[in-house]
């Protein structure tokens, strides 16, 4: 199964450009204060470092990407035009190994989702229903975070507007039986793929980590490859926090891939190449707006010349 990683609409770039405003300005403008007319010199790489550290690359990495940038170029002008081509290409070396497609040949092809609350984890599993509905697939969607009503009824709407199934208990019902009656609706239906939703609480990892390893422990009962994907969903907008669920997550989970969501609502968006630089793990979806339509297939090239603010490629 591909996420039409490659199948771009026309305006994808724009689309994720204004999706990134936030960060693109912070860091273009930045740019532009600093080069405009300007030779390249001991003061104004530190200033380029702190400006990426700001945007929340990271101190290292930060100090990579402005090494490279002065390569060569000491004490000659160079124009931000430049400078933001050059930040393009060090920030898509970085997130190149890290775009990777959802692929499984696993029918049905079990994903559990897992993040904090509010990291839009369920707004996430309803978009990507939507997203797999419209590739022609049969989804099944699970409302595994049994401790929240709220989160229950939002998955329920979604399944409403998608044309997905949503397996469903009260309040307070048993997560891993849940999640095995999804897996055996999805059976039953010839039905292609199965979204689970998580509880988020990240207070007792403890408590988290016991329920998130008996119910990958009782979908294995009934597929012994399930689940064949962990999608950890994380909120741009927590900025270096996100370095910290990621580790906890990965930890508890065993995640295989992430999905970011919010960039559209900060200025940090370096944060996603913080976190490809340190963990490494897959990137398949990234959020860059409200819109069902805005949560797309990662694409690193694209992502790191909007980020900069450099021309398309």
């Amino acid at each position: 199964m591909s996420a039409d990683t490659k199948d771009k609409k026309p305006g994808f770039f724009q689309r994720l450009k204004d999706g990134l405003k936030r960060s693109t300005s912070a860091i273009a403008d930045g740019v532009t204060g600093i080069f405009t007319k300007k030779k390249l010199d001991a003061e104004s790489l530190e200033a380029l470092e702190e400006l990426l550290i700001r945007a929340d690359l990271g101190t290292a990495l930060a100090a990579e990407v402005t090494a490279a940038v002065g390569r060569g170029r000491y004490d000659k002008e160079v124009s931000p035009a430049e400078v933001r081509a050059i930040l393009a290409d060090e920030i898509t070396k970085v997130l190149a190994p890290v775009e990777r497609p959802l692929l499984s040949a696993a029918k049905p092809f079990v994903i559990l989702v897992v993040g904090v609350n509010g990291s839009g984890k369920t707004t996430t599993i309803g978009k990507l229903a939507g997203k797999f509905r419209k590739e022609g697939k049969r989804v099944i969607l699970g409302a595994g975070d049994t401790f929240r009503a709220a989160a229950i009824e939002q998955l329920q709407v979604w399944g409403k507007r998608t044309g997905a199934p949503v397996i469903a208990k009260p309040v307070g019902s048993d997560a891993a039986g849940l999640a095995f009656e999804a897996l055996a609706a999805a059976e039953a239906e010839g039905a292609d793929i199965v979204l689970i939703d998580t509880a988020g609480r990240l207070q007792n990892k403890a408590g988290l980590m016991a329920e998130l390893e008996k119910i990958v422990r009782v979908l294995r009962k009934k597929d012994p490859g399930a689940p064949h994907a962990v999608l950890l969903v994380l909120d741009a907008t927590t900025g270096q926090n996100a370095l910290n669920q990621v580790d906890v997550f990965t930890k508890v989970a065993a995640v295989t891939g992430l999905v970011m969501t919010k960039l559209d609502g900060t200025a940090k968006g370096g944060i996603l190449v913080a976190i490809a630089k340190r963990f490494g793990l897959p990137v398949h979806f990234i959020g860059v707006g409200e819109a069902e339509e805005d949560l797309q297939s990662f694409e690193a090239q694209a992502f790191a010349r909007a980020l900069a603010g450099a021309e398309e490629g």
